[in-house]
């Protein structure tokens, strides 16, 4: 399981309870390419993942995979979004069409499934993923951090940030500047939707509204299908 420490607040758009925002996809790999309005309707369950990410294998794609067959005929949608915020030499487009189309995984989740024995031929998941796929949206970073960006991600996290010390605050201010600078691209739909890392997944309900986000494994997302499903 991977974590984002810092996410940049500034672009943060999704509020449980509102109308979900569109997911930012550049391309879907498998599967028929859809939206969320084309989805209308239905429940949809968005599961967001890194191909270079254990946990997400490990746990969370088997458990979207049993709700996407215990669903499936009830009006539940199930996709994956791969993303990247970390490894971007390895949590890439390329990596993704790869697991699509042979199943072979790579980096860490090579690693560690291989140590608990779980891959077949050495490199490939003993599963197929039935849904569709796509890859988050990257927008390359130009590498200019400007000081109300540094603020606007301060201040949330810190809101006694202007009483600290002056030595204090240039070291937070000097390590927020370093941490958008290591960041090659900027995720859409995990900045959109607040994200902590993966696994995480994304709820909305028949109505296009956004009910629930999470991160690691919650184990609440099956009674909350139930929910919805009831729901008139």
């Amino acid at each position: 399981m991977y974590l984002m420490e810092k996410r940049e607040l500034g672009l943060m758009s999704a509020v449980i309870g509102q109308k979900s925002p569109s997911l930012g996809v550049s391309e879907w790999v498998q599967g028929a390419p859809t939206s969320l309005d084309q989805e209308k309707d239905k429940i949809v369950l968005v599961e967001v993942f890194q191909v270079n990410c254990p946990g997400c294998f490990m746990h969370a794609i088997p458990e979207a995979i049993e709700i996407y067959n215990k669903y499936k005929d009830e009006g539940v949608r199930v996709l994956g979004i791969a993303t990247a915020f970390e490894d971007f030499d390895k949590n890439t487009l390329e990596n993704l069409k790869m697991l699509a189309e042979t199943g072979e995984v790579i980096g860490e989740t090579k690693k560690a499934l291989s140590m608990y024995g779980q891959l077949k031929d050495g490199n490939k998941l003993p599963f197929k993923i039935p849904f569709p796929l796509g890859m988050d949206n990257l927008t390359k970073v130009n590498g200019k951090v400007t000081q109300d960006q540094i603020m606007k991600f301060i201040y949330p996290q810190i809101p006694e940030f202007d009483s600290q010390p002056e030595e204090y605050r240039n070291q937070i201010i000097q390590r927020v500047k370093d941490h958008f600078k290591s960041r090659e691209y900027t995720p859409e739909t995990f900045e959109k939707f607040s994200l902590q890392g993966t696994p995480s997944t994304i709820l909305i309900d028949r109505k296009g509204i956004l009910r629930d986000v999470s991160f690691g494994q919650s184990g609440h997302l099956d009674s909350m299908i139930q929910k919805l499903i009831n729901e008139e």
